[in-house]
C-alpha cells in the first residue's frame, strides 16, 4: 500500500469508517467458506456496531 494509501486508511480509521477492501481481503483469508457483506451491507453493519440502536447509547 502506498504513502497516501495508508495516511487515507489511518484517517478512516480515526473517524470510525473501517476499509471495505481490509475486510473482504480477510474474509477471503480467514473465512472463505463464507460470502462476504456487500459494500452497502457493510458501512451499515459498522454503523450499527459503532451507534447501535436503542438500550445503551445516550448520544
Amino acid at each position: 500500500m502506498s504513502f497516501l494509501g495508508r495516511v487515507a486508511e489511518t484517517a478512516r480509521l480515526m473517524v470510525g469508517l473501517p476499509d471495505y477492501d481490509t475486510y473482504c481481503r480477510h474474509m477471503t483469508d480467514r473465512h472463505p467458506e463464507r460470502t462476504p457483506m456487500t459494500r452497502a451491507e457493510f458501512f451499515r453493519d459498522r454503523q450499527q456496531a459503532r451507534y447501535g440502536s436503542g438500550g445503551g447509547r445516550c448520544c
